[in-house]
């Protein structure tokens, strides 16, 4: 990450502890792969067996079938119908847009819905926009770490092709889980990207990363302005009454965000880089129906 952050410094020891005691909300019913603490779709208790998986390094391994281990020497897990996991895919926008503060808040705010999923045993996996064929996966409290490290190497560069990262999310296999976007949004492809987020009949959730600038840029008199993806450059005449005009503009795009998000049946949250992220996870995200 440019600004030096460390995987160990994304979240406290404190916030950890308080986040083992939250997990993600979903607002439709999914049907996951793995076992996991989650209610399932199907009826039944946690007590009836439903069917078998493979061992993934990360899973509990008290639910490894020994029996059959003993018999075929394969690791399998044991399912049961009322418990589940939620597929989680982070959406991380790591274009030139995200630079400094807001890479930084949409690490940490990946990284404790992340840490989150994980100490529940959900999946998680991260894709980043533009496009990373990548998209590693992690599973198990174990694989905090990593997932911690991985969000702090990202870098902020390159164009926001959003439509297209969520073409190629949906076109990934899995079922419906979570999507979480963590982005400024600042492109004209947003709506577009949006809408077609529901087809894969999952759940949603929108941080919506801003600094206090773009909403509200203190700026006045002559200057040159720099597109931080494409480079481009203008000059322009900036008086009170016009900067006012852009502010009111830019609160009203960020509504129209936030109510294009919830009429599709998502979660909205605008985090904004100067937040106290952790006071703010544990009220307003949980208000919004993110955590519980």
């Amino acid at each position: 990450m440019s600004n030096g952050v460390g995987a160990n410094d994304l979240l406290s020891p404190g916030f950890l502890a308080q986040l083992e005691r939250l997990q993600l909300a979903t607002r439709r019913r999914l049907t996951g792969q793995l076992s996991g603490d989650h209610r399932s779709p199907r009826r039944g208790s946690s007590l009836e067996f439903a069917d078998h998986r493979p061992y993934h390094p990360g899973d509990d391994f008290r639910r490894i079938d020994h029996l059959v281990y003993a018999r075929l020497g394969q690791l399998l897990i044991k399912l049961y119908e009322a418990e589940e996991d939620l597929a989680i895919r982070l959406l991380v926008d790591t274009s030139a847009s995200m630079t400094g503060a807001k890479l930084t808040t949409a690490a940490r705010a990946a990284a404790a819905l992340g840490f989150s999923a994980l100490v529940r045993r959900d999946a998680v996996t991260v894709h980043t926009v533009p496009l990373d064929r990548l998209a590693p996966r992690f599973v198990g409290r174990n694989a905090a770490g990593p997932l911690f490290r991985h969000l702090a190497s990202l870098e902020a560069e390159g164009e926001t092709p959003f439509a297209a990262a969520v073409v190629d999310l949906l076109a990934r296999p899995g079922p419906p889980g979570l999507t979480v976007v963590v982005s400024d949004l600042l492109t004209p492809e947003w709506d577009d990207g949006l809408r077609r987020l529901p087809a894969r009949r999952g759940d949603l959730v929108v941080i919506h990363t801003l600094d206090r600038a773009d909403l509200d840029p203190d700026i006045v008199g002559d200057l040159e302005l720099v597109d931080r993806e494409h480079g481009g450059r203008v000059e322009v005449s900036v008086s009170p009454d016009v900067a006012a005009d852009y502010a009111r503009i830019a609160h009203a795009w960020a509504d129209d965000v936030a109510g294009r998000t919830r009429g599709l049946g998502g979660a909205y949250v605008r985090l904004m880089t100067d937040d106290d992220l952790e006071a703010t996870l544990l009220t307003t995200w949980r208000d919004a129906g993110v955590l519980r």
